[in-house]
């Protein structure tokens, strides 16, 4: 779809002038009225800011006269300057109550419609007749000062975007208003063609550049509806994806529980150290697939962007408990050493899935650390932010692996020392996790000599009284 719209440089001269280039094609008469509605929106908020510029700038002007009015009435054509300013003055204001009605209005309904077409155009026209007067105003013969009807001619085909109808009628409209001034103003056949010439380049540029900007804005606009679109079908395959995956996770932990039982029954009848150690490997396997499962079900329910409930946390103690447990453990070798933060520190954390975050990051440091390796953990903290860092001094992360060990399925996962198999999720429901608290986590590893995982929370904004 987002080639639905050619770019300004693929257009033939034909295209632009005669085609009205179109959401053409495969488009439908849906995304044509989508995007009128969209740039129509832009239109009228240019516009609105346009007004308050185009008033604050003849105000400034009206008290820089009264002022200096001995100075600048001397200059020529002050009369028509004095008219033409007084006549700004009172226009603006019209004009930006007018804006303003129409702008509250496609913003309520969402919808463009013919007068705010028609009030755009008109708006137009008085910009660009506004600076097509100036330059008449200053020496009656605009060819020696054309610079305002130039910018004026600029400033519209920049902030509005009109489609080929319209800018052919502003660009005829303004061509005959010139040419008849041009007429009833000099009388001279070479100084008419002269300045009928240079009206005529100034006109193709305002046209073109209005042409440009047109395909511009449509173009970003389908781009936008494409990246849109595709967002929702990802997040509609994400959600259909965690609800299988939570599905089949959930579904197999009975057949692995049967399957386990069995195997516990086996065990008390076996007639033999073979039958007894072939029911050891069928409980380790339901072990292992049981963790799997866990893990499959833990990633789904991060997943889901329901909002979990968190409460203010003291991290010191709960770090100091959580260390405890592991240390009075045989899960792993290991000794864990933890230096507490000098003061108190609060987070808002969920408990129990913050205990997973720990959980992983320890009993992964234990899996690739020797016996009698020390896992260290530090908390501390950083100005409105609490640091949490896991060390260990073990193999390290070779850095061909290191930037995707925390993506899901990773294939970064890799078997322990002790023959640990991964499954390539702990990591990924570590960073799902500690982002859902607003935190972030990175990691830092040179290989042989271990690594460190640092967590970034922000502290508790209500902290428990003391």
């Amino acid at each position: 779809m987002c080639n639905i719209f050619v770019t300004f440089d693929q257009l033939t001269i034909y295209n632009i002038f005669v085609l009205d280039v179109d959401i053409t094609g495969t488009a439908t008469i849906k995304s044509r009225a989508e995007f009128r509605n969209y740039y129509m929106l832009q239109n009228l908020k240019s516009i609105k800011k346009l007004c308050l510029i185009f008033f604050a700038f003849n105000v400034g002007f009206r008290v820089f006269i009264t002022a200096f009015p001995a100075s600048l009435t001397r200059i020529q054509n002050f009369p028509e300057f004095d008219i033409s300013n007084w006549v700004h003055i009172c226009a603006a204001p019209f004009f930006y109550l007018g804006v303003n009605t129409l702008y509250k209005k496609i913003r309520r309904l969402r919808k463009a419609d013919a007068m705010m077409s028609l009030f755009t155009v008109v708006f137009a026209l008085y910009i660009i007749m506004s600076g097509m007067a100036s330059s008449f105003i200053v020496t009656y013969v605009p060819s020696d000062n054309l610079i305002v009807f130039m910018i004026a001619l600029t400033v519209i085909s920049i902030i509005c975007v009109f489609e080929y109808g319209h800018t052919m009628f502003i660009t005829l409209i303004t061509g005959a208003v010139f040419t008849l001034l041009i007429t009833a103003l000099s009388h001279s056949p070479t100084e008419i063609l002269y300045n009928e010439l240079l009206c005529c380049i100034l006109l193709l540029g305002f046209f073109l550049m209005s042409r440009y900007n047109f395909n511009y804005k449509a173009n970003h606009f389908l781009q936008l509806v494409e990246i849109n679109k595709q967002n929702r079908e990802i997040a509609r395959a994400s959600n259909f994806k965690t609800e299988v995956l939570g599905m089949v996770a959930h579904d197999l932990r009975n057949p692995i529980a049967a399957i386990e039982s069995v195997a516990m029954l086996m065990e008390m009848d076996a007639a033999d150290d073979d039958t007894l150690e072939n029911i050891h490997l069928v409980k380790q396997s339901c072990e292992k697939a049981r963790s799997i499962i866990d893990d499959l079900l833990e990633s789904a329910r991060n997943d889901n962007n329901a909002d979990f409930a968190v409460k203010a946390t003291e991290m010191n103690t709960f770090l100091k408990n959580l260390i405890d447990l592991w240390n009075q453990t045989p899960n792993i070798p290991n000794h864990i050493a933890f230096k507490e933060a000098p003061q108190q520190a609060f987070a808002d954390i969920n408990p129990e899935k913050f205990q997973r975050v720990i959980d992983n990051l320890i009993s992964n440091a234990a899996k690739f650390s020797k016996d009698n390796d020390i896992i260290e953990i530090a908390f501390s903290i950083e100005l409105a932010q609490l640091k949490i860092e896991v060390t260990d001094h073990g193999l390290g992360i070779p850095d061909d692996i290191l930037p995707n060990i925390f993506d899901r399925f990773s294939k970064a996962g890799r078997s322990g020392l002790r023959g640990e198999h991964s499954t390539g999720l702990g990591l990924s429901i570590v960073k799902q996790i500690v982002e859902r608290h607003n935190g972030k986590i990175e990691v830092k590893s040179t290989v042989g000599h271990g690594s460190t995982f640092v967590i970034y929370l922000p502290a508790s904004a209500n902290q428990p009284a003391q």
